[in-house]
C-alpha cells in the first residue's frame, strides 16, 4: 500500500521527485529480476514487445499532444474573446472622444484676453472656462485610456500569434507521431504474420500459461513489497519531517476500498468471455480474472482512486497497468493497446488509464482484468455492479 501522510504532502517538489525516481527504480529492478529468473526461454509473444511498446508510447504521446492542442485552442478562443471585447471598448471610446471634440469645438477655445475685452459677465466667463477645462481633461483621459486599450489589444494579438505558432508546432508533432504509429502498426502486423502459428501453439501450452500466471504473481508480490516499503531516508539538507515517509499517493482512505464491494463498475463495457475460477480451455489452470471482449481503442477506466504502480509490457499480458488502491488491494489491466499513464501517477475513479487492444499475443481484442488483495486473486464480479 502506498500510504499517505501530512508530512509527505508537505514535501518539497524536489523531494517528491526523488521518491518517485526511487519507486520507479525499484520497480525496474524487479522487472529485471523476473526476466533473469526466467532465463532466455523463447516466447513468440516476446518478439512483439518492441512493436507493442512503441505503439503504446506513440498513442500516449498522441493523446498528450491532443490535450496540449485542446488547451492551446481554448487559450486562443479566450484571447479572441478578449480581443473582441477590447474592439467594442475601443469603438465606444472613439465615439465618446468624437462627441467630446464636437462639444469642445462648439464651445470654442478663446484666449483669456479676448474674454476680458468682450465685456461679458466674469462669473459666466469663469464657468465657461471651467467647463472647457473639464472637457480638455476628459479628452486627455479618453485619449490616454484609448492608447492603453490599443496597447492591450496589441499585446493580445502578440499572444494569439505565439499560441497559433505553438498550435502549428503541436500539429506537426502529431503528424510525426501518427506516421510513427502507422509504421509500428505495420511492423507489428508483420511480426504477427510471421509468428502466427508459433503464438497459437504456445497459447495452448499449459506450461506457458502457468509461467504467465507465475510471472504476474511474482510481479504483484514484488510490487506489494516495494510500495509498502518506506522511501529512502532523505539527505540531511531535507526537512526532518520527511524521514521514513512513504511515497505520497492518491489512494483511498484506509479501509475505504473494501467498503466499495458490490458498487464498483467494470473498467470497460463489453462481453464477459471468461469468468474468474472457471477452467481455461487449454486445461491445467483456471482463470484468475475475467476477460472482457471490447472494441479496439476503447478507453479502459480505473475502477477506483489509487496510484499507478506498474505500466509496462509484460510477457503473456502485453501492455499491462496495475493500480494500487491501498490496504493491499490492486487492480490489474492487461492486453492493452496503449498505456496512458506512468508509474507514480495518481488516478481517479473512472479515469482513462489505457486503451483496449490485444497485445501480448492475445488472439481476441479486449481487456484481461484482475482484482487482487494481499497478492491473492479475488473474484472481480463480486465487487462490481453489472446493472
Amino acid at each position: 500500500m502506498l500510504a499517505v501522510g501530512a508530512a509527505a504532502f508537505a514535501a518539497p517538489p524536489e523531494a517528491k521527485r526523488e521518491e518517485l525516481k526511487d519507486l520507479r527504480g525499484r520497480i525496474l529492478s524487479l522487472q529485471k529480476d523476473i526476466t533473469q529468473a526466467e532465463g532466455s526461454r523463447a516466447d513468440a509473444a516476446e518478439e512483439l514487445r518492441e512493436a507493442e511498446s512503441a505503439i503504446s508510447d506513440a498513442n500516449r504521446r498522441l493523446r498528450e499532444l491532443g490535450g496540449e492542442q485542446g488547451a492551446v485552442q481554448a487559450t486562443l478562443a479566450n484571447l479572441d474573446g478578449q480581443s473582441k471585447k477590447l474592439s467594442l471598448r475601443i469603438a465606444a471610446q472613439q465615439a465618446q472622444l468624437g462627441r467630446l471634440l464636437t462639444r469642445q469645438y462648439y464651445a470654442g477655445e478663446t484666449d483669456a484676453m479676448r474674454h476680458l475685452l468682450s465685456g461679458d459677465d466674469p462669473n459666466q466667463l469663469a464657468r465657461d472656462g471651467h467647463y472647457l477645462s473639464l472637457l480638455s481633461h476628459a479628452k486627455a483621459d479618453l485619449i490616454r485610456d484609448l492608447g492603453d486599450t490599443l496597447e492591450e489589444k496589441k499585446r493580445l494579438a502578440g499572444q494569439a500569434r505565439d499560441k497559433s505558432e505553438e498550435l502549428a508546432e503541436i500539429e506537426k508533432s502529431r503528424q510525426r507521431e501518427r506516421a510513427g504509429l502507422i509504421e509500428q502498426q505495420k511492423k507489428r502486423q508483420t511480426v504477427l504474420a510471421r509468428l502466427s502459428q508459433r503464438i497459437k501453439t504456445q497459447r495452448r501450452e499449459v506450461d506457458k500459461l502457468k509461467r504467465d500466471e507465475k510471472r504476474l504473481t511474482t510481479l504483484i508480490a514484488g510490487l506489494g513489497r516495494i510500495v509498502a516499503k518506506p522511501a529512502r531516508a532523505p539527505r540531511a539538507s531535507q526537512e526532518p519531517a520527511l524521514r521514513n515517509e512513504r511515497t505520497p499517493d492518491a489512494s483511498l482512505p484506509e479501509g475505504a476500498f473494501s467498503r466499495l464491494k458490490g458498487r464498483l463498475s467494470l473498467p470497460i463495457r463489453g462481453e464477459l468471455a471468461n469468468r474468474f475460477g472457471t477452467p481455461r480451455e487449454e486445461g491445467g489452470t483456471t482463470w484468475k480474472g475475467v476477460f472482457i471482449r471490447a472494441a479496439e481503442g476503447a478507453e479502459v477506466k480505473a475502477i477506483a482512486a489509487g496510484r499507478i504502480v506498474f505500466a509496462d509490457w509484460l510477457r503473456g499480458f502485453g501492455n499491462l497497468a496495475i493500480v494500487d488502491h491501498g490496504d493491499g488491494y490492486l487492480s490489474v489491466y492487461g492486453n492493452n493497446e496503449s498505456l496512458f499513464m506512468a508509474v507514480g501517477q495518481p488516478v481517479k475513479a473512472g479515469e482513462a488509464i489505457a486503451s483496449i487492444g490485444n497485445s501480448g499475443g492475445n488472439p481476441e481484442t479486449g481487456l484481461y482484468f484482475e482484482l487482487r488483495h494481499l497478492g491473492q486473486p479475488i473474484d472481480p464480479l463480486k465487487w462490481v455492479s453489472l446493472r
